[in-house]
């Protein structure tokens, strides 16, 4: 499967020593004011959208068991219009996430563990799904500088991601590895897999293949990861599955 990262290179070509520390600094700034903005405009919306969606609610509780042909038109329309009005909102509320990733509140945690909590978690939703997840564990990885709370947001995307690809069942393997100064997580399923054009977009915020997704969950994802200081990679082939790589470092530094 060919292998796509989530990571960039830049290329500085001048002969002069650059101040990576003072350059990141500013760019973390520069990131958490428009992280700021974004969320801050985010909540604006948030609020009205709250009361369209209360006010809808009332109006279709108005209109139930609607006798001409007018009313049933009428709630008709307002229960698409609801639905549009929770979809809306279920977009904020994915971007006001992809916004805040922010600082971390690191702890040295054991990503094993990390991970059989998630597989508790899905094993029914997957069992329902005819969708098998199985397990293989590194016994000697190191402690990880985690937030854990966030990074298994980080690991539901990924693991619903793999659901979406596989509608009519399959396996979903988590297997963790000790890379040199990195922990390493493969996530890989055995669904329908994706195009090269699909797989170089879907880290791409607003870019979805499933009706009415948001485009948010893998972005958030890569976001996480890369605010531990770590990377992610896909590798994917149509009708042979994917498998998501994610590397953390041992240190936090």
């Amino acid at each position: 499967m060919a292998e796509l990262s989530a990571s960039t290179t830049t290329t500085d070509e001048r002969s002069e020593p650059i101040d990576d520390s003072a350059t990141n600094r500013r760019l973390r700034a520069q990131y958490a004011e428009i992280a700021r903005l974004a969320g801050g405009l985010a909540h604006e919306i948030k609020n009205p959208l709250s009361t369209m969606s209360l006010n809808l609610d009332l109006l279709v509780e108005d209109f139930q068991g609607a006798e001409t042909p007018r009313d049933r038109r009428v709630l008709q329309k307002l229960v698409r219009v609801r639905k549009e009005t929770g979809r809306l909102n279920d977009i904020v509320e994915d971007f006001l996430r992809f916004a805040r990733v922010q600082d971390l509140k690191v702890e040295p945690s054991d990503l094993n563990a990390v991970v059989d909590d998630l597989r508790d978690f899905c094993e029914p939703q997957a069992m329902g799904q005819g969708i098998v997840i199985r397990s293989q564990y590194d016994p000697d990885l190191p402690m990880v500088p985690l937030d854990v709370d966030l990074f298994k947001q980080a690991l539901w995307n990924l693991v619903r991601n793999a659901h979406h690809a596989m509608p009519d069942g399959g396996d979903l393997m988590l297997q963790t590895r000790l890379e040199g100064d990195f922990a390493v997580l493969d996530i890989t399923d055995t669904g329908v897999g994706m195009t090269p054009d699909v797989a170089a977009k879907v880290f791409d915020a607003f870019y979805s293949t499933k009706p009415g997704g948001s485009g948010l969950g893998l972005p958030t994802t890569r976001k996480i990861v890369e605010a531990h200081g770590g990377s992610i990679a896909l590798q994917s082939e149509p009708g042979q599955g994917s498998r998501f790589t994610v590397r953390l470092p041992l240190s936090s530094e």
